[in-house]
């Protein structure tokens, strides 16, 4: 009955959000939305005002647990991302699932089982199965403005009396975690506490890649500067017949995707006011995509530039995914592009660099540069937070909340975190006499959908191998049939003159609920249509499509930021 009633509630509600809302963007990767990071570094400690609450708790009731184990078995479900990869394994039935649900089943009499969820439509899928009252159990977003929409339904927990009833139960989330990511969403005038914050092992972010063998071929060195980047472009478009022959007419110098915001990001970071003040990039940080930021149109202007004079690609803007894309890069059309730290060399065999080694020759291959320069002089970048990754959270047809707990738990143990990160010996992994860890490629089930395996370890993103240490030495030699030395040269770039955001905690911005598709849609037209617009048009163009913007509830969350700014801060510019 309680999942028949709360399906009727949300299955009207979920029609006005559902028409109010575009089609999700993937994050990058990371998989990631405001996901933003830092390495000069600023604190990372929540900021709050003096006036957060605390709630008042009862004293915990006796444990339904005997020796960390149900009396009777008990069952949940669990949303995994189906990634729909080629050649990948199953995500609800192979060898790690099998040890979650062995291990949950002897460790706590709990049966699990995976609900497979597109990763790319994911918003829209969990708003069906939320309003036919059949999500799982356990459900996991990157959308912390999604989990509000939920919440401001009743379809939601609130977690904040969990959290502490059951802290003595789940003594790995906490260890791992720590108060910081598990409160981190916690409101500090009511306390309500909708979700829990995994953790990012690793902070790299964006890195700009080049072709080091056109470099050679043309006599070049790595650009520097962003000017100098601009010039390796123009001499990769003019000696297009020199780097590809009979295959000249599809030179594409520099290549992106539909997702400027995200690809472009270090480019635009470049553009940004070193000096910029917490209150600022606040008010205009929404959308992790800078789009609102006060520089980043000249940072597109620079695109546009690129992109009308045949140094991008030309059909960036018509894919929906970065199949297309992938296909010129691995087949070796493309010179540079910008992109998750470690894109060229996901995926063993099927890398960007080991297709480039059959496709085009041994020396062919991407190499991480830094060219991107701000008015400082720094190679300023954003890096993803500590905290601030996935968000788990509890439909409100969750029967089985201690069950849950437990699962968090155990996931988050560093033994099973290092068994779904790394494998089994021989088989996805060996150890070098260093005591490094290199990953091997793997077939059948035994096949990692996402790197690291991250659609299991949901409270883990990145490199971890259960211990910090062994995570550091063996990072370089996480990527099956990869140069550990071109690893080790972009996680070094990537962490450089970094920027880690801090979290301004205000509680709740009402502005931000049910709009978050919305923007993050008409965002991205912001983008592809300014960068594809003449030159001439370029200024009427970024305008038009930005008013529409903040007409759209963009300008309601600034100015709600600014207010709720005000309310906590006062006349600060910087947080306390």
């Amino acid at each position: 009955m309680k999942k028949k009633v709360l399906s009727l509630i949300l299955a009207s509600a979920m029609v006005i959000s559902l028409a109010a809302c575009g089609s999700s963007t993937d994050t990058g990767a990371a998989d990631t939305a405001p996901e933003t990071t830092e390495s000069t570094t600023t604190t990372t400690d929540t900021a709050t005002a003096d006036t957060s609450a605390d709630t008042a708790t009862e004293a915990a009731p006796a444990s339904e647990l005997t020796d960390g184990k149900f009396a009777d078995t008990r069952h949940i479900t669990v949303e995994v991302y189906d990634r729909g990869n080629d050649g990948g394994s199953d995500p609800t039935n192979n060898m790690y699932t099998e040890y979650i649900k062995q291990g949950m089943l002897e460790k706590h009499n709990v049966e699990v089982e995976f609900v497979a969820v597109p990763r790319w439509t994911e918003t829209e899928e969990i708003n069906n199965l939320l309003a036919a009252g059949t999500a799982p159990d356990i459900c996991v977003t990157y959308s912390y403005p999604t989990i509000l929409s939920y919440a401001s339904m009743g379809g939601i927990v609130d977690l904040q009396e969990y959290v502490d009833q059951y802290k003595a139960d789940t003594p790995n989330l906490w260890n791992w975690l720590g108060d910081k990511n598990i409160l981190w969403d916690k409101d500090p005038k009511t306390g309500a506490l909708w979700a829990i914050e995994g953790k990012r092992a690793e902070q790299e972010r964006i890195v700009t890649f080049v072709r080091q063998d056109w470099l050679d071929t043309l006599g070049l060195k790595a650009p520097t500067t962003t000017q100098e980047f601009e010039d390796m472009l123009i001499a990769f478009r003019d000696n297009a017949d020199t780097l590809l022959g009979k295959d000249a007419s599809k030179m594409v110098p520099f290549s992106i995707s539909k997702d400027i915001g995200w690809r472009a990001n270090n480019l635009i970071a470049s553009f940004m006011d070193p000096n910029i003040t917490d209150k600022e990039f606040y008010v205009n940080g929404f959308d992790d995509r800078l789009v609102t930021q006060s520089t980043t149109k000249e940072a597109v202007r620079l695109l546009n530039k690129w992109y009308n004079n045949d140094l991008m690609r030309k059909d960036f803007a018509i894919y929906d995914d970065d199949t297309a894309e992938d296909d010129m890069i691995k087949s070796g059309y493309v010179g540079a592009f910008m992109h998750n730290w470690d894109m060229p060399f996901r995926n063993g065999e099927d890398s960007y660099n080991s297709n480039l080694k059959r496709n085009v020759g041994e020396d062919a291959k991407f190499v991480a540069i830094d060219p991107f320069t701000n008015s400082a002089g720094k190679h300023a970048k954003y890096l993803y937070s500590s905290a601030g990754d996935r968000k788990s959270f509890f439909p409100t047809t969750n029967d089985e909340i201690l069950a849950s707990f437990l699962y968090l738990d155990f996931i988050s143990s560093p033994e099973t975190i290092a068994y779904l990160q790394m494998g089994d010996e021989g088989v996805t992994y060996e150890i070098l006499e260093s005591g490094a860890i290199q990953n091997k490629a793997a077939e059948g089930d035994a096949i990692m959908n996402s790197g690291k395996n991250i659609d299991y370890t949901i409270t883990c993103n990145g490199t971890y191998y259960g211990d910090t240490a062994l995570a550091d030495l063996s990072r370089a030699y996480g990527y099956a049939d990869q140069d550990p030395e071109l690893v080790s040269q972009a996680d070094k770039i990537s962490l450089t003159d970094g920027i880690e955001p801090i979290n301004v905690n205000v509680g709740e911005i009402s502005a931000e609920a049910g709009v978050g598709d919305t923007l993050s849609s008409k965002r991205d037209q912001i983008y592809d249509n300014a960068v594809v617009a003449s030159e001439a048009d370029f200024d009427s163009t970024w305008d038009s499509f930005m008013a529409d913007y903040l007409s759209s509830g963009g300008q309601d969350i600034m100015d709600e930021r600014a207010a709720k700014w005000s309310e906590y801060f006062g006349d600060a510019d910087m947080l306390p």
